[in-house]
């Protein structure tokens, strides 16, 4: 919130623009939703905008989404265009597999688990990943895997899709899982591995 900002009936009123974003309209006929606006502009004061909006249903909500940035000051370009992160497509690569992972096998796979990109091989239409998950204890390496080595299948294929469509190219993804006892206990596994 920028600039100075006063207390009115129990609202902060600030220079900034606020929006009044009214739920449920759902749950309500049309006049009494305008009656909820009104009453909130006569309480409260005027506001930038006023939304009705039905968060279960969605309506409303691309009003809301255009009426945000048409308030916000443009900043500088911190990247240039094109650039949708700072971190190196082999950090992507691992969070990515991870986060599947975490998806796929759900509650059975704890969260102590690190993966790596350990080597990549760019050729002119391919980049190939060989990504090493690593888990504290053998039964942790079951679930990971999976019967048949369905999660570890599942999770790989869902990130190589995902590790495409940023990278605008094809994406081989080998992956291995690997016991490293304790590894979150050790200062220097943490290091190894970059946490």
């Amino acid at each position: 919130v920028t600039g100075p900002s006063v207390l009115v009936n129990g609202a902060v009123r600030v220079e900034t623009p606020v929006i009044l974003v009214v739920n449920k309209t759902d749950a309500a006929p049309p006049d009494e939703i305008l009656g909820h606006l009104a009453g909130a502009a006569g309480t409260l004061g005027d506001f930038a905008a006023y939304v009705p909006l039905s968060a279960r249903t969605g309506d409303g909500a691309d009003a809301l989404l255009g009426e945000i940035p048409s308030r916000l000051p443009e900043g500088p370009l911190y990247y240039p265009d094109g650039v949708v992160t700072d971190q190196p497509d082999t950090f992507l690569a691992a969070e990515l597999l991870r986060e599947k992972l975490l998806a796929v096998a759900r509650e059975e796979l704890p969260h102590s688990l690190a993966v790596t990109v350990e080597e990549v091989e760019e050729r002119p239409d391919l980049l190939v990943l060989r990504a090493v998950v690593r888990v504290e204890r053998d039964s942790q390496k079951g679930i990971v895997i999976g019967k048949g080595g369905v999660v570890i299948k599942e999770a790989g294929t869902a990130a190589r899709l995902e590790m495409e469509a940023l990278l605008g190219m094809k994406v081989h993804l080998e992956t291995h899982v690997k016991v490293d006892k304790d590894w979150q206990r050790r200062p220097e596994a943490l290091d190894r591995l970059g946490l």
